[in-house]
Formats: C-alpha cells, sequence, structure tokens
C-alpha cells in the first residue's frame, strides 16, 4: 500500500475516534485490540489487516463506504506532464491571451489547476474575477498587474498570490511576449 492511504487511513481513525469523543482505550476495547495498535494505526505505523480494519471501523459506528469515501490506491503521487500534453484553453472574452492548462487536479476539499499564460504585445481584456486564489509567476517579460484597483509591475522571476475574487487583469509591457505561470487553487467547501 502507498505510504500516503496508510497515513490518510490513520489519520481519518483518529478523527473519527474524537468526533466520537472516545479515547484511545475506549476504541480499542469496542474493536477488541491493544490500545498500541490502535495508536500505531493512527500514526501511519502499523497497516492493520482487514478484519481488524473493519472491527474498528464497525466500532466507530459508521458505514465502510464513509470512511473510505474519496480514498484511492490508484491516485498517484508523482505527476508527470510532457509539455506536447499541454491543452490550450479559453477563459473569457479576450484578446491575445492564449492560456494552456499544464495540470488540473483534485485535492480534496479543492482543486488546484496549473497554466501558463502567454500576452501577446497586443494583448487586452476587460478585469475579471474567478472563484479562486491565483499565484502568479513571471517566466518572461514584464507586465502590470492590476488587483483590486492597485497596479502592481512584475518583471521576469517575480511572482504574486492574490484573492481571484477581487477584480484584475495583467497588461503585457513587454516588447514582445509575456509567459505566465499562472496556478488557480479553488476551494470545494463553499
Amino acid at each position: 500500500m502507498e505510504g500516503v492511504f496508510i497515513l490518510e487511513l490513520g489519520r481519518r481513525v483518529k478523527q473519527k475516534r474524537l468526533e466520537k469523543r472516545m479515547t484511545l482505550q475506549e476504541l480499542a476495547d469496542k474493536s477488541a485490540v491493544s490500545k498500541g495498535l490502535v495508536s500505531q494505526i493512527e500514526n501511519g505505523r502499523s497497516i492493520p489487516s482487514l478484519p481488524v480494519m473493519l472491527g474498528i471501523i464497525q466500532s466507530l459506528e459508521i458505514e465502510v463506504s464513509e470512511f473510505f469515501e474519496g480514498m484511492s490506491l490508484l491516485e498517484p503521487t508523482i505527476l508527470l506532464n510532457r509539455k506536447g500534453d499541454y491543452v490550450p484553453f479559453e477563459k473569457e472574452d479576450a484578446r491575445g491571451f492564449n492560456y494552456q492548462r499544464m495540470m488540473m487536479r483534485n485535492l480534496p476539499p479543492s482543486t488546484v489547476d496549473f497554466a501558463l499564460l502567454t500576452l501577446s504585445t497586443d494583448s487586452y481584456r476587460e478585469e475579471v474575477t474567478t472563484d479562486a486564489y491565483e499565484f502568479i509567476y513571471i517566466i518572461k517579460g514584464e507586465t502590470d498587474y492590476r488587483v483590486n484597483g492597485q497596479t502592481l509591475h512584475l518583471n521576469e522571476g517575480d511572482s504574486l498570490f492574490f484573492d481571484g475574487r477581487l477584480a484584475h487583469v495583467p497588461k503585457n509591457t513587454s516588447s514582445g511576449e509575456c509567459l505566465l505561470l499562472v496556478l488557480y487553487f479553488f476551494d470545494q467547501r463553499s
């Protein structure tokens, strides 16, 4: 099993135990296992057998499907996307804004979207808002980034992080194209 899966399994046991206001000893007694084993499971130091795990879940008085909801052994922990895999897309009515999606992942309870944005010298759009926090990194060129009525000049290597619900727009101030790495962090709890 993946180490991340084991850690999440233990975290969920502890979280559910605390929600039920049970001590380690109470859960151990109810599950017919030792207190030490429950502690090792909660801390990701022991992989429980299936009967032990099912006994703990039953002792926590929750459905097995509820306990394992959103967990997957198939979820890779390292993601590699080659430049040729990037997908062009448009976000809004704009001229000269050429996005390429590098990667998009659901990371409960959020989604992270990685994109490259190339601004041509004649790029233009109105200010926009997004339902995400945004991280901007200037790879090439320079831009005046307008956020919430404030204009911030960014040069190659500069970065910016802001709440995308604030009105914003970049303007290319380079003599050539401006290339930006854009990361969107969408919160799925709202």
